[in-house]
């Protein structure tokens, strides 16, 4: 249905923003709800798992299956049920008035319910080769590719906790694990500190930065420069896990929704949000677990407490029946 049946269709119930693993399993409930719910998916619908190749810790597929045939699934399923998928961005919302307002470039829609799901995008290097590579050695998330390295040599770039946790898992896997720092000393808490130096698996460059990630059709090593004296070399190794932190796609909705100091939409029971009627799903609130199937149930949670929203405001506006005694 195009943006104009859906406006002299008249208010939407429920309006999902993103179209990854928490905003299509959000659809795919809210349509089974028959809520008829427009999902405003961006122009580059799915999430992170589009830039993800095989997949093989999401329930269900034994054998895995390449992270852009999972989101089509997931879409083909909420629009099997009556979700309507937009691929346009958000440009801007006006949640301080009711109906809600949700702005693209060309519409602007209304709704009784708001659904925020647009998710959390890795921080990356911007270095020659990293993004023809990525989904072929390189990375940005440990638990999901780590066993694709089992018995490999593994980088990791970064100098925080989420560099250290990510180090420290992937020594299950690889031979030998490198982290990689600009600096000469670490961010990350000293306990976690403590445990990788202590790790036989784990070694660390300092003062280094990647300035070229090398190999054709996977990963085969790095092109270094140390910071100090300028000096470059190449460094093999089969995969590289860039832990430099995530940004939450929350730009839109700064001075509408409480965010944390991270730009993390912030919520006390992890699907209300400070404003009624306008609830949060996946990596957009989470920062710790982000994975595809904690998003899902989190979409999931969302859609059903708007349904109950819906519900209790659609209650309280029936007319109460008077009775009148007989005569």
């Amino acid at each position: 249905m195009a943006p104009s049946e859906s406006k002299e269709a008249g208010m939407e119930r429920v309006i999902i923003i993103g179209s990854g693993p928490a905003g299509l399993t959000a659809a795919v409930y809210a349509a089974r709800a028959n809520l008829h719910p427009l999902v405003l998916a961006g122009g580059l619908y799915g999430g992170q798992l589009m830039l993800t190749t095989e997949v093989e810790n999401y329930p269900g597929f034994p054998e895995g299956i390449q992270g852009p045939d999972l989101m089509i699934r997931f879409r083909e399923q909420a629009e099997r049920f009556g979700a309507r998928v937009e691929n346009v961005d958000v440009t801007s919302v006006d949640f301080g008035k009711r109906p809600h307002v949700v702005r693209t470039s060309e519409e602007q829609y209304e709704a009784q319910t708001i659904i925020v799901a647009t998710g959390a995008s890795a921080r990356w290097l911007d270095v020659p080769g990293e993004e023809r590579l990525r989904g072929r050695g390189v990375s940005s998330c440990a638990t999901c590719d780590g066993a694709f390295f089992r018995d490999k040599s593994v980088v990791v770039v970064g100098g925080g906790d989420s560099a250290a946790e990510e180090a420290l898992f992937l020594t299950r896997f690889g031979r030998q694990v490198t982290l990689i720092h600009r600096r000469d000393r670490l961010r990350a808490s000293k306990i976690m500190v403590d445990r990788m130096q202590a790790h036989e698996k784990i070694g660390f460059l300092w003062n280094t930065v990647v300035e070229e990630v090398l190999g054709e059709t996977h990963v085969t090593g790095l092109r270094l420069r140390n910071v100090q004296d300028g000096s470059t070399y190449d460094f093999g190794t089969d995969s590289l896990f860039v832990a430099i932190g995530h940004t939450p796609n929350t730009e839109v909705f700064a001075g509408q929704l409480d965010l944390d100091g991270l730009g993390y939409i912030v919520s006390p029971d992890g699907s209300a949000t400070n404003v009624d009627g306008v609830f949060v799903a996946g990596d957009v609130n989470d920062h710790r677990y982000r994975q595809a199937v904690t998003a899902a149930g989190a979409g999931c949670r969302a859609a059903m407490d708007a349904e109950k929203y819906l519900e209790a405001m659609e209650f309280s506006m029936k007319p109460t029946a008077v009775l009148q005694a007989p005569l």
